[in-house]
């Protein structure tokens, strides 16, 4: 198995203007004989899945998905080298042939490399066109960067594309040159919130049926 989340701590960058991830102590063992941690996270931080609600007013929020729903057969998409605002068009969709009765297209764009530097914001997109294409054929996505949109979007077209058919979205996972298969499962288990848009999860890979990883870095 492998695990592909970003480590959530008070180093953690998160999307400009989001909440800082916050480990206070509340109990010490010198003090109290035990140790309780007060923990502040946003919704979105770190390795994370967006909920139909982020970006739709009246859309579900995580709690509406059963568990299960977490629990995806995953395609890899290897869109790389891409420059920095490279769009990810349909025909690269296209090629890479994924299953068509996989859950979830994990697009691996590279830009997981420049993590906790100004440049992450630089990173490729998913057209509105591509981001309807996925929905069509129902698959969820993930990407290795921090949004299928563009850094500064307003109007979060992809978001919309994917959210409006009532897909997930995995942002900010931890791809680097891990071994991944073309197939696999993707297990990404947001925190058991009522009604949120979002939440961290553990976003771990393991072989299906029909291939093989390496022993988690």
């Amino acid at each position: 198995m492998k695990d592909l989340s970003h480590p959530l701590s008070p180093d953690t960058s998160v999307y400009p203007g989001d909440p800082p991830v916050r480990l206070d102590p509340h109990a010490t063992h010198a003090a109290d004989g035990y140790r309780v941690t007060d923990i502040g996270v946003g919704s979105h931080a770190g390795t994370h899945v967006d909920a139909p609600s982020h970006v739709l007013e009246d859309g579900d929020p995580l709690s509406a998905f059963p568990v299960s729903r977490f629990r995806l057969d995953a395609a890899l998409v290897d869109l790389r080298p891409l420059d920095a605002g490279a769009t990810v068009s349909i025909a690269a969709l296209e090629a890479a042939d994924p299953a068509p009765d996989c859950d979830l297209l994990v697009l691996r764009t590279g830009w997981d490399v420049h993590w906790g530097t100004d440049r992450y914001y630089d990173h490729p997109s998913l057209p509105p066109e591509a981001a309807t294409w996925c929905a069509d054929r129902g698959y969820d996505v993930a990407l290795d960067c921090a949004s299928p949109d563009p850094f500064g979007s307003t109007d979060l077209r992809a978001h919309r594309a994917l959210s409006g058919t009532n897909r997930l979205i995995f942002e900010n996972l931890r791809l680097g040159d891990a071994e991944l298969p073309g197939q696999f499962r993707l297990h990404a288990y947001p925190l058991s919130f009522v009604g949120v848009d979002g939440s961290p999860v553990r976003a771990v890979a393991e072989p299906n049926s029909e291939s093989s990883l390496d022993s988690d870095r």
